[in-house]
């Protein structure tokens, strides 16, 4: 009930500062969580990045402040922050199909972005089995690309980068030479508002010398939450995600320690059959 309360602090406080510059940084204090985790939480409960949410809720602000008042676009543009009536007016025709001025005329179609808010759900019902794993740094062979997380950009792009790393031959050739984890999807280097990141498809490096079109990470030591992920991919995997940051996180007072993420297939069998293992592997700190 506490973190509830954290999290419904800091929207409230996004809410009063939409005329303001808003640092990510203090909206996290007021949560109680580091920066990283809240932005990992805020975005796993709610699709949006924190700093999507910002300018989605500016922008039905502002929209309104135009409809129902004789203000200037530039003053509403300067009222919320952006640099300009074009940028503004960019903003806008992005959102709503059309331009400010149009859209003080009657009969026009307009998108708002309500206010969010967080509620508990008392499940308990199917318990959340994890164990927690401390391992040193270890290297990470394959290959890798760089994806928007907005819009659910990321899970489209992700999906794709899979099906056609199956089809060319690649995720076949590095489980010939993959460690002990399988194949490995690895997330990491998400940029300061985690609305970019960089997913990699590789393995434990265990060979002396890779292809040339293949690229090295290192993953630093940690310690991991660990969890079982049982059934048919793609869909088993995005839920066991959902309950790690609606359910457990909230419930054992663990936080996210910031680094790469992993997604481990250790099983060569059928990824689309109804039994098939996975594991779902978060840095973690108290």
């Amino acid at each position: 009930m506490e973190g509830l309360q954290r999290m419904l602090a800091s929207l409230e406080y996004i809410e009063n500062n939409l005329e303001n510059d808003l640092n990510i940084e203090e909206v996290a204090e007021i949560a109680c969580m580091s920066k990283f985790h809240f932005q990992r939480m805020f975005s796993m409960l709610t699709s949006f990045t924190v700093s999507e949410y910002i300018r989605n809720r500016r922008m039905t602000v502002a929209t309104q402040m135009l409809n129902h008042s004789n203000s200037k676009i530039i003053d509403v543009a300067m009222r919320y922050g952006y640099e300009s009536p074009e940028a503004f007016t960019k903003a806008f025709k992005r959102i709503h199909g059309i331009n400010p001025s149009e859209a003080k005329k009657s009969n026009r179609s307009l998108k708002a972005y309500p206010k969010l808010s967080f509620q508990i759900q008392l499940k308990g019902d199917v318990e959340m089995d994890y164990k927690l794993v401390d391992k040193d740094e270890f290297a990470v062979v394959g290959k890798s690309i760089r994806t928007s997380c907005i819009d659910g950009e990321n899970n489209r792009n992700i999906a794709g980068f899979w099906n056609e790393s199956n089809q060319n031959g690649f995720t076949k050739e590095l489980a010939k030479n993959s460690g002990s984890l399988g194949l490995i999807g690895l997330c990491l280097e998400f940029d300061s508002k985690q609305e970019n990141l960089t997913y990699l498809i590789g393995a434990e490096k265990n060979i002396d010398s890779i292809p040339n079109d293949w690229q090295e990470t290192i993953i630093p030591a940690a310690t991991w939450a660990v969890f079982p992920v049982h059934g048919p991919m793609p869909e088993a995997m995005p839920k066991v995600w959902g309950r790690v940051f609606s359910e457990w996180f909230p419930s054992t007072g663990y936080e996210h320690a910031g680094g790469p993420e992993m997604e481990v297939y250790l099983s060569d069998a059928d990824p689309f059959s109804e039994d098939y293992y996975s594991e779902v592997w978060i840095p973690i700190k108290k």
